[in-house]
């Protein structure tokens, strides 16, 4: 397989310089190279039945910081609640 550098490039608008084009080109050909010798796993189990997966129970949990800890390192706060910059018009 030929890897077009300059095409890739240009689809994802980034600047590759002249000098490295060539280098990113063979980096770009070894990894095709290694994903295509991969082997398929369609067969291979994907979970250990012998070590299932054990997730911790989510809980919240309140009362264990003050406002005023909480908001100790925020840049802006005014009435409590902190205050970030303005992102709709």
């Amino acid at each position: 397989m030929n890897i077009d550098i300059k095409h890739i490039a240009k689809l994802s608008r980034l600047h590759i310089e002249e000098e490295k084009q060539e280098k990113f080109e063979s980096d770009m050909q070894k990894i095709v190279e290694m994903v295509e010798n991969l082997p398929d796993i369609e067969d291979a189990p994907l979970l250990d039945a012998s070590n299932p997966i054990t997730l911790r129970k989510d809980k919240a949990e309140t009362g264990k910081y003050t406002r005023d800890e909480l908001t100790a390192n925020a840049p802006h706060v005014t009435a409590g609640c902190l205050v970030v910059p303005k992102t709709v018009e």
